[in-house]
């Protein structure tokens, strides 16, 4: 089973172009999606969270997450605090996430992170995928988005790799400045190169 990392800095468009892997019938783990559910009513992280983070716990069972990344957003000390509480959770995720595709005989699967890099999950990918737009493109996407402003979208650029460094790390680099029509037409020629699809008669 083929294992492909899938990243990309904020705004660039992994979550369209995990959607289109996903039609292409391929399991995708999203980690973002793995961060929501444990913070969930439910979730795994959720106590543990309101032990170290007090009052960051909703009525609903879930955790206020603009709470919390209040609290920890500017504060390396707190930041660490939790990641030392989900990381694990995470990882623990995606290797049941790993081992269900396997037991179910699949060709390949697709790990969206978007630290795949900074956090060394590459090194459990076979082959690595970065998507990049144009920044003006980035930054547009970005500042469209609810409760977010070019102050906040600066702070998360800082903490992540350049997006630049992230293509140069890839195998491959999947455009997404462009029509979704030809992204995906990148991706399913990509993957028919591979021999992880098969060609369209």
């Amino acid at each position: 089973m083929k294992v492909i990392g899938l990243t990309g800095s904020i705004g660039m468009g992994k979550t369209a172009v995990a959607l289109m892997l996903q039609d292409f019938g391929f399991p995708v783990y999203s980690a973002d999606k793995a961060i929501h559910d444990i913070l969930s009513s439910g979730g795994a992280a959720v106590d543990l969270v309101e032990k170290e983070f007090p009052g960051t716990k909703k009525k609903d069972g879930s955790i206020d997450r603009d709470l919390l990344g209040g609290i920890v957003f500017n504060d390396p000390q707190k930041l660490h605090k939790l990641e030392k509480i989900v990381h694990p959770l995470i990882k623990k995720a995606e290797l049941d996430f790993l081992q269900e595709a396997r037991r179910a005989n699949v060709r390949a699967v697709v790990l969206e992170i978007p630290l795949l890099f900074e956090t060394g999950a590459d090194a459990r990918c076979n082959i690595t995928l970065c998507v990049a737009a144009p920044p003006a493109e980035q930054k547009a996407r970005v500042l469209a988005r609810p409760n977010m402003n070019e102050d906040k979208f600066l702070a998360v650029l800082e903490r992540q790799m350049p997006n630049a460094e992230k293509c140069n790390l890839a195998d491959y680099v999947v455009p997404t400045g462009v029509s979704l029509a030809e992204t995906e037409d990148y991706l399913r020629s990509l993957f028919e190169k591979l021999g992880l699809m098969k060609k369209e008669p």
